[in-house]
């Protein structure tokens, strides 16, 4: 017998976990399938910063910042014993980022103060800049925040490889329900999404052992977490050259370990556990949530939109893409999460910022399969 649901959602990611308890707290039946298990990918290996975005106005600038409000209140009334709010501090790179911290300053819409270097001594990093500190940020406890958000919802390890469209309803496997979300990261085999660019984003990550009394989180070069129960994490890398999984490797967490140690004194860390794992960004760096465009029948309908005409979109019935988060998945999750939840639910519309139609008529005219 076939198991009916309102919505699956294929990975349990941040994406997926989130999605399913907004979903669920709007009364969907939800099931939650992935076939390694929850946080298994990037997710699991994220550093999980949950910080305001710095730089020049832009509209991702924008967009970052409005959601990083949304998650730490979120993280906060949630799930508190995973969200760390130690703040955190941004410092500059080099004399040259020195020189647009003004710039960037015009651009803090979130709570921060102005951080001295006489300040940055006083934690023991011993640089000469001037930083932006965020009170309000934190991190996360990465795994377990995406297994908190499911501890309640129907969730499988089994990877799905059957996927019909019929009577108004999707069959996955033996699974049954009317809307279907794939949240599957940089792997994408099931549906044609070609269109929206997405691809992998490699990040490594150590959790280290250390009595260091590092009070606060911080990101310069790499990120760098508070002390918390006795381990330091340093990381996640965003390496985009990567194009498959790689097995973790110790080695990788040392060489984050050696450039830490140019901002902390890392002389009694000793490695605890190493992660790594593939995050998935857009061809904007824009997430993607929303409808799935139908481009078989758009290419076979209209074949003149490879040359610049319009025509209607036609979509893949109840099919949603939830991806494209990058390295700032715990900061996107839980506002992107509601947003597709609402649409899924009561047909709100989701923001164009994010809507993935954005980047199918660029796409068509110049990459289009001809």
């Amino acid at each position: 017998m076939s198991q009916v649901y309102d919505t699956i959602i294929i990975g349990a990611g941040i994406a997926g976990a989130s999605l399913a308890y907004a979903l669920t707290k709007k009364n969907q039946k939800v099931l939650v399938l992935d076939k390694n298990g929850i946080a298994s990918g990037g997710s699991g290996a994220a550093g999980a910063f949950v910080s305001p975005k710095i730089g020049k106005a832009s509209p991702l600038h924008a967009l970052t910042n409005e959601a990083f409000e949304f998650a730490k209140d979120f993280y906060l009334s949630h799930c508190p014993a995973h969200f760390h709010q130690t703040g955190v501090l941004r410092i500059p790179k080099d004399d040259a980022d020195v020189k647009k911290m003004p710039d960037y300053e015009k651009s803090n819409t979130n709570k921060y103060e102005n951080y001295t270097r006489e300040n940055l001594h006083t934690i023991g990093v011993d640089l000469p800049y001037d930083s932006f500190y965020f009170p309000e940020a934190g991190i996360c406890d990465a795994s377990e925040v995406c297994t908190f958000l499911l501890q309640d919802i129907d969730m499988r390890i089994h990877e799905a490889k059957v996927l019909n469209y019929s009577d108004a309803q999707w069959q996955v496997d033996t699974y049954v329900a009317k809307e279907l979300v794939l949240t599957t990261g940089f792997e994408n085999t099931l549906f044609e999404m070609q269109y929206m660019g997405i691809h992998g984003i490699w990040g490594n990550r150590g959790d280290f052992s250390s009595s260091l009394a590092l009070p606060v989180s911080m990101h310069q070069s790499m990120s760098v977490a508070a002390n918390i129960e006795g381990v330091i994490t340093l990381g996640a890398t965003h390496e985009r050259g990567v194009q498959e999984r790689q097995a973790c490797e110790e080695a990788q967490a040392y060489l984050l370990k050696n450039m830490a140690s140019s901002l902390i004194d890392t002389s009694d860390f000793k490695l605890k556990e190493i992660y790594c794992g593939m995050r998935a960004g857009s061809r904007d760096a824009f997430p993607l949530i929303g409808k799935i465009i139908d481009v078989a029948y758009m290419l076979d309908r209209y074949p003149s939109i490879r040359k610049g005409s319009k025509a209607p979109l036609q979509y893949i019935k109840h099919l949603y893409v939830y991806n494209g988060l990058g390295g700032r998945g715990f900061v996107f999750a839980p506002w992107m999460a509601e947003m597709l939840a609402a649409h899924i639910v009561s047909q709100k519309e989701i923001d164009t910022r994010v809507n993935p139609d954005r980047l199918f008529w660029k796409w068509v005219r110049k990459e289009g399969v001809t």
